[in-house]
């Protein structure tokens, strides 16, 4: 019983842990960042850029 306690309070903390980074890269405007660089990575595979 304490070990299925322990995996649900460390399941949380990742998840707060996760949202946390989440929130701090937005903040950031980092989802344009990471946005430019998916729009260069397609065009170059397909041979436009």
């Amino acid at each position: 019983m304490k070990t299925d306690r322990k995996l649900f309070l460390l399941r949380i903390c990742v998840l707060a842990a996760a949202l946390l980074f989440i929130g701090i890269g937005l903040l950031r405007q980092e989802q344009m960042e990471v946005f430019k660089k998916a729009v260069k990575i397609c065009l170059e595979c397909i041979g436009i850029g």
